[in-house]
């Protein structure tokens, strides 16, 4: 097969941009768990993700949060074109802090609860989930 000038130009271009791709999508991720934690630092345990292993349809993927003494849950697909999915915020009032809901997720990817305490403290657990048929136009 032999390629005209703008042909492999083109194809060049392409691959480049791919080879970006990922990058910006994991600094949104990163930028937007840094804007949630408030410049405070991010540990990890006392929050609770709980997602499928493998999601037969990435149009609607169930997950659960369960974080005990949070005040604000925030979750995030990292592959997504636009990493935020939901952020739930719990009240002094509240008697459980936990939140349930289906998410569209584009591809396999890591799902991310990052969690702000009563305490001040920040926390985020991840979980991987492997989807077959795409669900942000695939």
């Amino acid at each position: 097969m032999i390629f005209s000038r703008r042909e492999t130009l083109a194809l060049g271009l392409g691959a480049a941009a791919l080879g970006v791709l990922p990058f910006r999508v994991n600094a949104a991720t990163e930028d937007a768990i840094a804007e949630f934690a408030g410049g405070a630092d991010v540990g990890e345990g006392g929050v609770t993700l709980i997602a499928p292993e493998i999601a037969e349809n990435g149009n609607t993927v169930p997950i659960e949060v369960d974080a005990p003494g949070a005040t604000e849950v925030m979750v995030l697909a990292a592959g997504n074109p636009l990493p935020g999915v939901a952020t739930f915020e719990f009240g002094p009032l509240a008697g459980s802090h936990h939140a349930s809901t289906r998410i569209r997720l584009a591809g396999t990817q890591d799902v991310i609860a990052v969690a702000k305490m009563a305490d001040g403290s920040v926390v985020q657990t991840s979980a991987l989930v492997k989807v077959t048929i795409g669900g942000c136009g695939g």
